[in-house]
């Protein structure tokens, strides 16, 4: 097989700047995947949310925007807008500085060749920072809670595998 003359294009939900896309963006973490996480690493705090999907007992929802508000001191837990996902990792990297005290972030694991991956985390990941930027690939494709809906319903699931990203140490 030739790759001879292939060009290769982003689903426009990657690359657009549409803003953002609430079916795609409003979706909530697999309660159990949360557990697992939230057992690991101990979150105060949701900085990604809206009430229906919230994970932790204090959260910021887009009113709130999280982006705007400290996250010092925190242990941070964010599933962010997949519709505009740099600004929450430059966000990351500027609360590593204030400090919070762990930040993980749930993301697709499908987009490591776009600028916001080759700018935010590249360089960085994998200790090659003093934050300690760590990236882990989840197994399989996590499954999300749909807006308005009460659990994962049988289609819930993405058309791609996730990673978290870890700053700071669990």
């Amino acid at each position: 097989m030739s790759l001879s003359g292939f060009s290769a294009r982003n689903h426009p939900q990657q690359t657009a700047k549409r803003g953002p896309n609430p079916m795609v963006d409003d979706r909530g973490t697999d309660p159990e995947l949360f557990a697992r996480l939230d057992a690991r690493f101990h979150f105060t705090i949701d900085v990604a949310a809206s009430p229906a999907n919230a994970k932790c007992e204090r959260y910021f929802t887009v009113r709130e925007n999280g982006l705007a508000q400290p996250w010092h001191g925190e242990r941070v837990w964010c599933n962010p807008p997949y519709s505009d996902i740099e600004p929450w990792v430059y966000k990351a990297w500027r609360s590593m500085a204030e400090p919070a005290e762990l930040v993980v972030m749930l993301l697709p694991a499908n987009r490591t060749e776009q600028g916001w991956w080759q700018r935010q985390v590249e360089p960085h990941r994998d200790g090659r920072f003093r934050f300690g930027l760590r990236v882990e690939f989840l197994p399989g494709r996590p499954r999300f809670v749909a807006p308005d809906k009460p659990g994962i319903g049988p289609n819930e699931r993405p058309p791609f595998g996730c990673c978290l990203l870890i700053w700071g140490q669990p």
